[in-house]
């Protein structure tokens, strides 16, 4: 026994032996390390994903949802694990969720913080006109996106005629908005009254346009007809666009003139003050 304590001790003190040792400690924890990272990473998970392609903007459901097994190492940061984060949530203005995709983080939001998409389906090189209407005026909020409509102008002639004619045809409904700038066709239990019909309009015909509805208070009146429709007026007299235009352009320089002199007079009064 004490021969065998002997040899043990000789073996021990060998700094060849203990360095093989110590070696031979150190290559077992990095392999047992090493083997335990790989098999973490490979483990699978469960994910949710897609179950079918979902379009921008689209309230997700559960029934859009599946649960997949994919290795942890592939489910980065910012992807969502919980179908709660998810359900009742939307997809992101221009995002689409192909069908098989993981959720991520970027692409889902609440509905408050969801981003109006109006002004992106104006076309290029129109600019965005915010058109003023009410209930009786879109007949019975019967306007909706996506409609067709001619924008008409009354007006009295310098003979005190009243003349009635077509300035703009053919013009797309973008948006219908109430008076808080809310949809009015959203899938909601509110009430909306429409205040505002939203399209997009050539940079001429939109000045054009605003000039007309600077002409209110000389009697000038603009309204929406749906596309092809006809707008018997008692008495009228039926005019062409060029009429319109020629009306319209008269009276906005002179009622620019108007302001400018009366803002001339003003700052007068206040230099003599």
């Amino acid at each position: 026994m004490n021969n065998i304590l002997i040899a043990l001790k000789k073996f021990i003190a060998n700094k060849n032996t203990v360095t093989i040792i110590v070696v031979i400690i150190i290559l077992g924890l990095l392999y047992f390390g090493y083997t335990s990272q790989i098999n973490a990473s490979v483990n699978p998970v469960s994910v949710p994903v897609a179950k079918v392609t979902i379009q921008p903007r689209t309230e997700i459901t559960a029934e859009m949802i599946e649960r997949i097994q994919v290795p942890k190492i592939a489910v980065k940061s910012n992807v969502l694990l919980n179908n709660t984060q998810i359900i009742g949530k939307y997809t992101a203005i221009n995002s689409v969720i192909p069908q098989g995709s993981m959720f991520f983080k970027q692409v889902i939001v609440e509905k408050a913080d969801l981003p109006d998409s109006v002004f992106s389906d104006v076309k290029d090189g129109e600019i965005p006109y915010q058109f003023s209407v009410n209930m009786e005026s879109t007949f019975g909020n019967s306007i909706f996106p996506g409609n067709k409509i001619d924008i008409y102008m009354k007006a009295i002639d310098d003979n005190n005629q009243i003349m009635v004619g077509r300035l703009l045809e053919n013009v797309e409904v973008l948006a219908v908005k109430d008076s808080n700038g809310k949809n009015v066709f959203e899938n909601t239990s509110e009430t909306r009254t429409p205040a505002y019909l939203i399209f997009g309009l050539p940079e001429r015909i939109h000045i054009l346009l605003r000039k007309a509805s600077y002409l209110k208070s000389k009697g000038v009146e603009v309204f929406p007809v749906p596309h092809g429709g006809t707008v018997p007026v008692e008495g009228a007299m039926q005019v062409d666009i060029e009429e319109l235009q020629n009306y319209i352009e008269s009276r906005t320089v002179n009622l620019l003139s108007e302001e400018m002199e009366a803002e001339e007079v003003e700052t007068q009064l206040e230099v003599t003050e």
